[in-house]
């Protein structure tokens, strides 16, 4: 059952193994620096890895944010969440249902499920979700087969299409972060942006929670 009276925090940090690689970041000290700018709200997101070794970095990232009171979400996988202990789970339109994640995390885990149209929002809102993820709201590299940009005008009709925590993805930046929650957004996840040549993965990180204040 969704618990719709839940709130999440306005920056959501996604790591993701595949941006990782490419750019020769340690998954270990990038998940350091995210927790030691006091990021609340983590993703795990593993396209290519074999179960046993998403597996191996979710505990390693577990370990990592243990005692710092950050909600823990794995994309995909939902029986690798319960398996590493993690907070919920992340669902895109060609993964498991909300309602069928959640039989596998349980009641008291998140459940959160990316849109990318007004009728996957509408289902969304209707679906056992936690929150709602739409976008891109920008235009972005980390996809390969992504959905068509959005912009601020969709986050801002997804807001009317639901009444759930709404998380807005895709191209966001410092320089933007701002104007997507002004657009309706309760959260907004950053992936690429947060490697930043020349700057920390912390710094950037701390910028993106300034911003969001």
């Amino acid at each position: 059952m969704s618990q719709t009276s839940r709130s999440l925090p306005d920056f959501y940090a996604i790591i993701d193994a595949g941006v990782l690689a490419k750019g020769g970041v340690d998954l270990g000290d990038f998940a350091r620096a995210v927790r030691d700018a006091g990021v609340q709200l983590v993703q795990y997101r593993d396209k290519e890895a074999a179960p046993q070794a998403i597996l191996r970095h979710a505990e390693i990232i577990r370990d990592i944010f243990a005692g710092s009171g950050s909600l823990l979400i794995m994309n995909d996988r939902a029986d690798l969440a319960v398996l590493a202990g993690w907070d919920g789970i992340h669902v895109g339109q060609s993964d498991l249902s909300p309602e069928d994640a959640r039989k596998v995390v349980g009641p008291t885990s998140w459940v959160g499920v990316s849109t990318h149209t007004e009728e996957q929002v509408r289902l969304a809102e209707s679906s056992g979700a936690d929150y709602v993820a739409v976008g891109p709201v920008f235009a972005t590299g980390t996809k390969r087969d992504a959905e068509p940009v959005i912009g601020l005008t969709g986050v801002t009709r997804a807001r009317t299409l639901t009444t759930k925590p709404l998380v807005a993805i895709g191209g966001v930046t410092r320089e933007n972060a701002r104007s997507v929650i002004e657009a309706g957004a309760d959260s907004v996840a950053v992936i690429s942006a947060l490697i930043d040549e020349g700057e920390s993965v912390e710094k950037v990180a701390r910028d993106f929670l300034d911003v969001l204040r």
